[in-house]
């Protein structure tokens, strides 16, 4: 059996790979490209792109693709083989030209009315912040996708955009705290992934499933999830079997695929990676979610990523763990052991409740689609009022803060067994919710609206973006200050007061907090067609534009996509018979 260290990675052209195929200067070059966002020179690029070659083919490649996110939901390739004539033969070449652009048809990908037929040439551009890899014999190359003129056409790079300018925001407010040897910051994001298997003889039976990936008609089962005995119960032989298969094969990818458990419905299951940066995150969650597909052929079932594919049981979503870290290795989302006294933090959870209180219709939009209304409000998914859930310690900080009044912290009390082989453990100081659709978990942010089959960029992005800007907000309120502490004490306090009602610790499923979230002012968008409606608010607008993440022409594009897709949804769905 191979060993997990010697397989992880081994389809990656990653830092090992790369510090040892390619010249020192072009490595270190490389580097700054892609942690410090310095421009690639073309030159690099043909050093990168021999080496890159040489690699794939040793690993059995005789093809590339430029491998983008285009608005479809789902990845796309275009594969050119490495060939190039030489006399009555061939030989293997690959150029930095060929590395860095390739030209896939624009128009006849979704543009919201940008691209038209007789517009057609598109451009993807390499990224290389996120490594190439080598798959059934071709190498993929993660790029970007534009049109002709320019407009963006692709999931990737608002995302890209977002994380340079939440990182430029958040290095500058470090700084006036005097962090001034922090030069970037990456938010990182760890999806958690939910799927179903099914058959894959019973699946070719159902014509509803094959069509819209969902049952739309038919008795319900006798027996469901009422028992509650499926969720983390034994993994039956076949199914455990579809798992190690799957860990192989992203592990030699690079992904940190961590757990696999049983999920509450029957047939539901769950991964669980390490987290990693937003750029990096959002390509390994594609690839999972194809490689699930992928790997469930072989052992003849079929891996459902719909958000409700059966009425009546828990429906699959993706919950994004985000947090924020700076290149020195700290977590800005740490609290510590006395976080009352942690203004850094406090600071940096002042920004995101503002953030998320200011920017919850955007929020809401971020994982509005026709699956996913199926899904929220209900079996474990948060409803569609967006609020916070900070835990019973970090809430009484909150409202310390606010009245003015001493905190005193909710110890962690150790958790006694009554049984003497049994260890005493520390519980931690705050329980879980999981009807919260934004939830503080220790050290991170766990958005639990998203969809199973959602691209974790769209949440991602605007996320970022809204962040970024409350902390542009909060460094011109400070750079001028001359009691900086002083004055980063009152703003956590002025900010937290206007937007504590984002704030809530109870039960999200209640009729009573339905009623007290429309009573704060709160928004109750139950379907996408609701939510779009807010999306080209001028607040919406301003804050893409400002930040230079979308023009308002490729909002608008956004906007005509997601709703065009889901009216075809729905027209699939009535169709089917």
């Amino acid at each position: 059996m191979t060993k997990v260290p010697e397989m992880f990675g081994s389809m990656v052209f990653n830092d090992k790979v790369m510090r040892e195929r390619l010249p020192k200067a072009t490595y270190t070059a490389l580097k700054k490209t892609a942690e410090n966002g310095e421009p690639l020179d073309e030159g690099i690029a043909n050093v990168v792109a021999a080496a890159m070659k040489d690699w794939a083919v040793e690993l059995g490649a005789t093809h590339f693709t430029h491998w983008f996110q285009p608005m479809t939901g789902v990845t796309a390739e275009k594969h050119d083989s490495f060939i190039q004539p030489c006399g009555d033969g061939v030989i293997m070449e690959f150029s930095g030209k060929e590395l860095i652009k390739g030209e896939p048809d624009a128009s006849s990908f979704p543009s919201g009315g940008i691209r038209a037929t007789f517009e057609a040439r598109g451009y993807t551009t390499w990224d290389p912040t996120s490594p190439a890899f080598v798959r059934e014999g071709t190498l993929y190359i993660p790029t970007a996708f534009c049109s002709y003129t320019g407009e963006v056409l692709d999931k990737k790079t608002p995302l890209l955009r977002s994380m340079e300018r939440l990182s430029a925001e958040a290095v500058k407010v470090l700084h006036l705290l005097g962090k001034t040897d922090v030069t970037r910051v990456a938010t990182t994001v760890g999806p958690e992934q939910e799927y179903f298997l099914i058959d894959k003889d019973l699946y070719e039976q159902r014509v509803d499933l094959k069509l819209t990936g969902r049952t739309l008609f038919g008795a319900k089962a006798p027996k469901g999830q009422e028992l509650e005995d499926h969720y983390f119960g034994s993994i039956k032989t076949r199914v455990a079997a579809y798992m190690k298969d799957l860990d192989e094969e992203l592990w030699k990818l690079g992904i940190f695929a961590k757990t696999k458990h049983n999920e509450v419905a029957p047939s539901q299951h769950e991964l669980a990676p390490i987290f990693t940066t937003s750029n990096i995150a959002t390509d390994h969650n594609e690839l999972t979610m194809e490689i699930m597909q992928k790997v469930a052929e072989r052992h003849k079932l079929v891996c459902l990523l719909h958000e409700k594919p059966f009425k009546g049981v828990n429906g699959s979503g993706k919950h994004n763990n985000w947090s924020i870290s700076t290149n020195t290795g700290e977590n800005l989302l740490s609290p510590g052991k006395h976080p009352e006294s942690n203004t850094q933090f406090l600071l940096f959870l002042a920004a995101i409740v503002k953030a998320v209180d200011e920017y919850q219709d955007l929020l809401r939009i971020t994982v509005a689609s026709a699956g996913n209304d199926h899904r929220l409000g209900a079996n474990e998914a948060p409803p569609a009022i967006i609020s916070m859930y900070l835990g019973d310690d970090l809430d009484a900080l909150v409202h310390s803060i606010i009245n003015g009044e001493d905190y005193h912290s909710h110890k962690a009390a150790r958790m006694q067994t009554g049984v003497e082989v049994l260890a005493d453990f520390k519980k931690d100081k705050s329980d879980r919710n999981r009807t919260s659709p934004f939830a503080f978990t220790g050290n991170k942010f766990e958005f639990r609206a998203l969809g199973s089959s959602l691209n974790i960029a769209c949440p991602n992005y605007m996320l970022n973006t809204m962040v970024a800007e409350e902390l542009a907000q909060f460094y011109d309120a400070l750079k001028d200050e001359k009691d900086i502490e002083a004055a980063v004490r009152a703003l956590i306090k002025d900010t937290l007061t206007a937007h504590q009602r984002i704030i809530f610790n109870g039960d999200n499923y209640s009729e009573e907090w339905v009623a007290e979230a429309e009573r704060r002012g709160l928004l109750n968008l139950k379907s996408l067609p609701e939510a779009l409606s807010h999306f080209m608010e001028e607040k919406n607008v301003s804050l893409f534009v400002k930040h230079h993440i979308c023009t308002e022409q490729e909002l608008r594009a956004r906007y005509e996509i997601d709703l065009e897709t889901y009216s075809k949804q729905l027209n699939i769905e009535a169709l089917t018979r």
